[in-house]
């Protein structure tokens, strides 16, 4: 059982879990699915400050932050039980492309290679890593939530704004990765 646990799940198995969690949470709680709102609840938990918008009934909401530490529970037993242990398999053209900027190990998560401490303190890096992160954050606050949230969440209630965010998300995301990232790597 635990050799099939460790395996990649096709996406006709892995798709339908993760897109019968919002009528999930709709029938048995009345509940709509999205982590980023999980950070306001956090902070007006955590900080007892005169800000009005972390002035809210947040207990009400309480669900959502079991739901998150389940999240980070579940990656952390993953992470130590469930992983093989084996480099990130990454297409071998696209691997030839990364090599030209210098990227070239898979060990990890994420590309060592350009994030890691050293790279923080580069002007790319802290482009981004820090910049990336910030507008990142900015865009959930602004679009009303994160891609988990419109896409998953969103869509299937048939919201025009979720299709709306979610189109721009993706646009981002194709511009990024072909326009802005190889320009910024190629330095």
């Amino acid at each position: 059982m635990l050799e099939f646990l460790k395996q990649p799940w096709p996406w006709y198995v892995a798709g339908p879990l993760i897109g019968l969690t919002v009528p999930a949470l709709l029938i048995l709680g009345n509940k709509s699915f999205g982590i980023s709102s999980s950070l306001r609840h956090i902070c007006a938990l955590c900080i007892p400050a005169d800000i009005p918008f972390f002035k809210y009934n947040w207990r009400k909401e309480v669900w959502n932050l079991f739901f998150v530490a389940g999240i980070v529970l579940g990656g952390l037993v993953a992470a130590r039980w469930l992983t093989g242990f084996a480099a990130v398999e990454v297409d071998p053209a696209l691997a030839t492309e990364l090599a030209g900027y210098g990227i070239t190990d898979y060990s990890n998560l994420v590309p060592i290679d350009i994030m890691n401490w050293q790279n923080l303190f580069t002007p790319e890096g802290f482009l981004l890593m820090v910049v990336g992160g910030f507008l990142v954050g900015f865009g959930t606050r602004y679009a009303g939530g994160c891609t988990s949230g419109h896409a998953i969440t969103g869509l299937s209630n048939l919201q025009w704004p979720s299709l709306v965010a979610t189109v721009c998300f993706m646009a981002g995301g194709f511009i990024m990765a072909n326009l802005v990232l190889p320009h910024i790597l190629s330095r």
